[in-house]
């Protein structure tokens, strides 16, 4: 008996020694983000002062990807939840209202520059990729950090200033490196045609020409008609177009079919464009992801 009463004492002990730990992780404030490019960025702003939770996997497309019941249940329970909005995260819109209206503070960070509209003859829509410059995820950054600062409790706004300016700094030169690669292309060169509208911002920023998208829209979901491939064909013999640039995550099935209606040597080059890559690939952090992009953009249009 002595000897039965002795082991549940130490298990006893053990227990609370285990929930004493799991009390501690809990004390650390829980960020959830929707998106593997926001959630890198929010990781390196707030360090190890909360937990990041990041929703969207390495490789998923954040048009159509979706959560677990009991990822929804604790997005509900955030003290911040990062979205990107401008219509991105199509498969997660009523996840995100319902942590609204349950009081989790959500901030969209796409509310923080002044968006673009991707455009076609037929119709036109809200661009929500505004990652893809450098310049804009500066104002971003300053949003997210504010956020950080209101949203989560006993944050050092020290330690959090002090990475904010590092990463502030970081984008800086990220910003004025992709200037100088591209500032080798010249003029004429410098036309984009994607899998779908995702490089508005890129363009904008570095002076390129969307020429067109395989797929006219702003979003994966959508699918072109004959017609659509059929114009973005001939768009693609009278500009001297040498490379359809496609995301990493989506098939590219449709871009290669548009390369041989196009009747050109027209290569198809995979991009990571709204994903970061899996450990090992080459653009696991969104400053890797722009660097990598940068230079297969140079390459595919040299």
């Amino acid at each position: 008996m002595r000897r039965l009463l002795g082991s549940a004492a130490a298990l006893l002990v053990s227990a609370a020694a285990l929930a004493g730990c799991g009390a501690e992780s809990a004390d650390r404030p829980l960020v959830v983000v929707t998106t593997d490019i926001l959630g890198d960025v929010v990781g390196e702003l707030v360090g190890d002062q909360a937990e990041v939770m990041t929703l969207m996997p390495p490789g998923a497309d954040p048009h159509s990807f979706e959560i677990s019941a009991q990822e929804a249940a604790r997005l509900r329970t955030a003290d911040l939840l990062v979205a990107n909005g401008l219509g991105l995260e199509e498969g997660l819109t009523a996840h995100v209202e319902a942590a609204r209206g349950d009081g989790v503070p959500v901030v969209e960070a796409g509310e923080a520059v002044p968006p673009l509209e991707w455009v076609t003859e037929d119709s036109s829509g809200v661009d929500p990729h505004f990652w893809t410059d450098p310049a804009r995820m500066l104002t971003v950054t300053d949003a997210l950090a504010g956020a950080l600062v209101e949203h989560v409790d006993g944050v050092d706004r020290t330690a959090l200033d002090a990475r904010v300016a590092d990463y502030r700094q970081q984008l800086t030169e990220l910003d004025s490196w992709m200037g100088d690669q591209f500032a080798q292309l010249p003029a004429e060169r410098r036309q984009l045609v994607t899998n779908h509208h995702v490089f508005g911002y890129l363009a904008d920023r570095y002076g390129f020409t969307v020429v067109g998208a395989v797929i006219p829209s702003g979003t994966t979901l959508a699918a072109p008609s004959a017609s659509d491939l059929d114009e973005l064909a001939t768009s693609i013999r009278e500009a001297g177009v040498r490379t359809i640039f496609v995301d990493s995550a989506q098939p590219d099935r449709l871009a290669q079919v548009l390369a041989e209606q196009a009747a050109v040597d027209v290569a198809v080059t995979p991009l990571f464009t709204e994903s970061l890559s899996g450990p090992g690939e080459g653009a696991e952090t969104y400053l890797a992801m722009m660097r990598a992009n940068t230079e297969d953009i140079v390459t595919g249009l040299r």
